[in-house]
């Protein structure tokens, strides 16, 4: 399967938030809205859909915070790159306790939230799988009452694959079926994760890493 059934997200991080909105647009077609901004974790954000559940998450430094607490490589990135993704599997306590109990080491789940430029408050759990590599996702379960964010951010783009690269394929296709992550995993000489999300423009490759194969 290319693309996961539980997928939520995709995160293309961005050293300037405004350069990764013009890069998408440029190249996609579409503009993606403002998000808001994580308190306490340095960061803001812009979104645009990819689907009914799905959406593309451009993530970058929050100017205003002078503490960068997640995704610090954010402002060493020449061009945007996809950083994480996430899926939304279902209850994350039930999870992590299917997972400690298979000795997966995970931490959470623990609340977030932020506020949108309307003035409404988005709260969700994350659920962090132990992963070196980084091509393990972040889990999410949105709280009742939340928004999904895909509901009403700027459409236009669909996301046509998804795939993920790995020395070691088995290990982290054990883990994903643990976490519900229906996606085949391909063998690389590196680990990396690359999408194509197709737009007005085109078609628009987002890949991993520090530049394109």
């Amino acid at each position: 399967m290319t693309i996961p059934r539980f997928l939520d997200h995709l995160i293309l991080g961005a050293s300037d938030l405004d350069r990764g909105i013009a890069w998408v647009e440029e190249r996609a077609g579409v503009r993606a809205a403002l998000g808001g901004v994580h308190p306490g974790r340095g960061t803001r954000n812009a979104l645009l859909s990819l689907g009914p559940q799905c959406y593309l998450e451009i993530l970058a430094p929050d100017p205003q915070q002078q503490t960068l607490a997640w995704f610090r490589n954010l402002p060493q990135l020449s061009e945007p790159r996809l950083v994480g993704w996430m899926l939304h599997p279902g209850d994350l306590t039930a999870l992590a306790e299917r997972l400690r109990h298979s000795e997966i080491a995970c931490d959470g789940p623990r609340e977030n939230s932020r506020q949108r430029p309307d003035g409404r408050t988005l709260r969700w759990k994350l659920l962090r799988v132990d992963d070196q590599a980084g091509l393990l996702p972040v889990l999410i379960e949105w709280s009742p009452g939340s928004p999904h964010p895909a509901e009403d951010a700027p459409g236009g783009c669909s996301l046509l694959e998804f795939e993920v690269f790995a020395p070691d394929p088995e290990r982290v296709h054990l883990v994903l079926r643990l976490v519900g992550g229906d996606l085949s995993v391909a063998r690389g000489d590196r680990p990396r994760i690359r999408a194509r999300i197709a737009g007005p423009k085109g078609m628009v490759e987002l890949i991993s890493g520090d530049a394109p194969e």
